[in-house]
């Protein structure tokens, strides 16, 4: 029996990087039930589009604003229609659905967030590495630099740096130069391996590799402007250390444990 989602709610749903099959399948069915599909404009891949059904409306927020948004939203809510907003990557980074979500309260409309496939991940699949590489680096830093949205002074990249983990930069990409230099002074080493990964499982993604002294330029080069994910770390070198887990002797010494 098909599940029957609740038109009372507004939809919030993670579309993924870019790759078309890399929305959720619940996200998937979500879609395929919509009436009224509110996406982010360029930043969503317009095939997902085809998984709704016909007739579904679909609007481009790219030219909307907030209250233009909430008001599409509302006003399917009130029509008995299932109302997605579909947004990149995943809800829980940059979504902005915590505004979204309180002026819908505010007017007595709930919401269910159906989580999605992160640029950061989609980024590391495409390149086929993990972030956490034993006597490497156990830990992921994900931050952006500041722009139209302040960063709290105690997450600047400088302070960052000075862990020398593996990190993963959004929103940044524009001003590439800056963010090298503030992680060099911040203690990264000038030879630190980065990679710039344009559209993430799209099509046309296009990877950037170089180091903090080198990478800029190759953006430039490029032309690189925008929906672009910076990676740094020694994670994208050559220094490999294994995990034990699928040692023989550590396997049967953990079971025994």
């Amino acid at each position: 029996m098909t599940e029957q989602f609740d038109t009372r709610k507004v939809w919030f749903v993670g579309a993924g990087p870019g790759d078309k099959e890399l929305i959720t399948l619940k996200g998937y069915r979500v879609l395929q039930q919509a009436e009224v599909v509110i996406y982010a404009g360029s930043l969503i891949n317009p095939e997902l589009l085809d998984y709704c059904p016909p007739g579904a409306q679909c609007h481009d927020s790219a030219a909307l604003n907030l209250e233009e948004i909430i008001e599409l939203m509302e006003n399917g809510v009130n029509a008995g229609k299932l109302v997605v907003r579909l947004q990149t990557g995943d809800l829980s980074l940059y979504g902005s659905i915590r505004e979204q979500g309180e002026m819908l309260t505010e007017r007595g409309i709930g919401y269910v967030s159906v989580p999605g496939v992160s640029a950061f991940l989609g980024a590391a699949a495409q390149l086929g590495v993990e972030y956490t590489v034993p006597e490497v680096s156990q830990s992921l830093i994900i931050t952006r630099i500041e722009g139209r949205t302040p960063i709290p002074a105690l997450e600047q990249l400088e302070a960052f740096a000075q862990h020398q983990t593996s990190m993963a930069i959004f929103l940044s990409v524009q001003r590439i130069n800056r963010v090298a230099e503030r992680l060099i002074e911040g203690g990264y080493p000038v030879d630190t391996p980065v990679a710039v990964v344009y559209k993430a499982t799209w099509p046309d993604c296009q990877v950037l590799r170089g180091t903090l002294t080198t990478i800029a330029e190759q953006v430039r080069e490029a032309g690189i402007r925008k929906t672009a994910l910076i990676m740094v770390g020694a994670f994208l070198g050559e220094e490999y250390h294994y995990s034990k887990l699928y040692d023989a002797g550590f396997s049967h010494e953990y079971r025994k444990a």
